[in-house]
């Protein structure tokens, strides 16, 4: 008995879900309504009124002999009650017969879909840039906040599956593509992993992912890797769209400060020096077009996480980008990596991050720096320090020198048997939209 009325509690709670405000639903029924009334009137008009006279005329006699058996002030409440059962009964099969056609799974209401996705279009319009595993774990968190989320993503990968493909055949890197396609992807869980599937046997297909090939092939067809990535968004039902910073063919090389220059991006971090200078060839690649546009409509901007000189800086490198960020006065934010990154930041505070953000656009393109509070377990950092990887140290007097606020925040996941240390993507979302949100109002 008690679960039948827990069924019937939430058959009801379901249904008046749809008379929620930004539905557009109450509207739909009240002209239904007035349509049926307008048709009748129709009607009337059309035959002289004679059916709709007979009509009430019966119905007045019906009305008269019932309240000679139930008092008008019964028999009233009654027909009202009847007539909302009918409609309830009525709206509720029709929604659904369709709720049954368009989510056969039964995983999910229709209307708490339909909440969802309203919630989500009123969402901040928020640019992330980055690339890498930083990039794609802030948009896992990202999606459950807005839908006007544009990723921008560097083109400078030469490593991997994506440094083959570009060798062999000549296409930009998917890879860091790819995972933030994944990232924000909102359909079958089956074909997120299709996408992310990487072959493990196979002559020439080894350490590719599918999502890579998929890509390339695509970026083929297409004619280039823009449409190629709009064409994937549309099969994964991506919230959002993901950009390439550029459709140039990019190369990074890097200064050292024992003075060589290392060519290429995987080798920039496998050189192992300090890095002075870097940046890439052409010189001042163009921008892609809607890249600027999203940051002209932006209301939010994110740069990180990710490796500093291979994942964010690179699109910075594209001046158009950094121009565009520069010129626009919203809230923006960096957020600071977790720890050291061998060959890359190695000893780096995070006055250090943002001195090399600063010298790389020559311009300063964020007012805040999002920082982990917490450091690491015992076990973690033992593991770090073997690799030469140490917690990136806080520096709160040069970070202030260098004209920054601090969000100091605990947003890290300790994955407890491998010892990797990662921002936690629905806690870095709930702390960015929160700092947002103040900064907004």
């Amino acid at each position: 008995m008690a679960k039948r009325q827990r069924g019937n509690s939430r058959i009801l709670s379901q249904w008046f879900k749809w008379l929620a405000p930004g539905l557009f639903v109450k509207r739909w029924l009240l002209l239904s309504a007035a349509g049926v009334l307008l048709s009748s009137l129709g009607l009337a008009i059309w035959t002289g009124m004679t059916p709709i006279f007979y009509t009430l005329q019966k119905l007045r006699e019906f009305l008269g002999w019932v309240t000679t058996i139930l008092p008008n002030y019964i028999s009233g409440p009654l027909v009202i009650l009847a007539g909302l059962l009918f409609i309830f009964l009525g709206q509720n099969r029709s929604l659904n017969t369709i709720t049954q056609v368009l989510m056969p799974e039964g995983d999910e209401e229709l209307v708490d879909r339909l909440l969802t996705h309203r919630r989500l279009n009123k969402g901040p319009k928020v640019v992330a840039i980055g690339g890498g595993t930083g990039l794609s774990t802030l948009l896992r968190g990202l999606k459950g906040y807005s839908a006007n989320i544009t990723a921008i993503v560097t083109v400078a990968d030469d490593g991997g599956s994506s440094g083959r493909l570009r060798r062999e055949i000549g296409v930009l890197p998917p890879g860091d593509i790819r995972n933030c396609l994944a990232a924000l992807a909102n359909e079958e869980k089956l074909l997120t992993e299709l996408f992310q599937y990487r072959f493990r046997a196979g002559d020439g297909l080894v350490g590719h992912s599918f999502g890579n090939l998929f890509l390339t092939a695509m970026s083929e067809v297409t004619g280039d890797l823009e449409r190629a990535v709009a064409a994937s968004s549309k099969v994964l039902a991506v919230q959002g769209q993901v950009l390439p910073a550029t459709l140039t063919d990019v190369h990074l090389w890097a200064e050292l400060a024992d003075g060589r220059r290392i060519e290429g991006e995987s080798n920039i971090t496998e050189a192992g020096g300090k890095i002075v200078k870097i940046g890439c060839t052409p010189e001042n690649p163009p921008a892609l077009p809607k890249v600027l546009q999203a940051i002209e409509e932006a209301e939010y901007i994110i740069i990180g996480p990710g490796s500093l000189y291979t994942s964010v800086i690179p699109n910075l490198l594209v001046s158009e980008i950094a121009e565009a960020i520069d010129s626009r006065n919203i809230p923006s934010i960096y957020i600071c990596n977790i720890m050291t990154q061998p060959g890359e930041t190695t000893g780096y505070s995070v006055a250090d991050h943002i001195r090399a953000i600063d010298f790389a656009c020559g311009k300063r393109l964020f007012d805040t720096v999002l920082v982990q509070g917490k450091s690491p377990s015992a076990q973690a950092l033992i593991k770090y320090a073997q690799e030469d990887s140490h917690p990136v140290f806080l520096d709160r007097e040069a970070v202030r020198n260098l004209g920054r606020k601090i969000l100091l925040t605990n947003v890290m996941y300790e994955d407890e048997q491998t010892g990797f240390v990662r921002h936690d993507p629905m806690m870095l979302a709930q702390v960015l939209l929160q700092w947002y949100n103040k900064s907004y109002t």
